[in-house]
């Protein structure tokens, strides 16, 4: 799947990134210890790191591994947060992170889903799923307004190292395709 590089909500724009980018992203959630809680990695410490995040962002566009975007407010091209897709054959993962000061607004339930109605308009993509930590309520309020289920309990399934040095236990939601109705015989 090569999604658009572009991809506008009634609020907010989804954008392939730009190098640019990267004081957005360090200033306003790449080093925030809250906004990075239950991420899989640890708080930037210099803006360097942001750049590096964002050129390896570019390179990923450039091949058809995963596909991150910047989110931004429609009347303003500053970025607020990142969405990203990691295509895995019939299914694709969703991960996201949002700035602090944009939490409790719809925003990523929005851009979530934008993106999961755009997964199923292809040919091939039957689901869309999404991990999160099992004390991270607002992410997984997030995902049940997006359309997702919680399917159940992964025990010490991800790395959140900002919590814990040990594998946290983590819900799974998904959303699958409905299923075509049978031909008539």
């Amino acid at each position: 799947m090569k999604p658009p590089e572009h991809i506008e909500t009634e609020r907010l724009i989804l954008r392939k990134p730009r190098s640019e980018d990267a004081n957005a992203m360090f200033t306003g959630w790449a080093q925030d210890a809250e906004v990075t809680r239950y991420l899989t990695w640890r708080p930037h410490k210099s803006i360097e790191e942001s750049h590096e995040i964002i050129k390896r962002c570019l390179q990923l566009w450039d091949g058809e591994e995963d596909h991150p975007y910047m989110l931004t407010l429609k009347e303003r091209d500053h970025p607020i947060g990142m969405l990203a897709l990691h295509p895995d054959g019939f299914k694709i993962a969703l991960g996201y992170v949002l700035a602090k000061p944009h939490w409790g607004r719809g925003y990523m339930t929005e851009a979530s889903r934008a993106v999961i109605d755009l997964a199923f308009k292809q040919n091939g993509i039957y689901r869309v799923y999404a991990t999160t930590d099992v004390e991270n309520i607002g992410s997984q309020r997030v995902l049940e307004k997006a359309g997702m289920t919680r399917e159940g309990l992964l025990r010490r399934y991800i790395m959140h190292p900002n919590v814990s040095d040990e594998p946290r236990d983590c819900y799974m939601f998904a959303v699958v395709k409905q299923l075509s109705p049978p031909l008539p015989k």
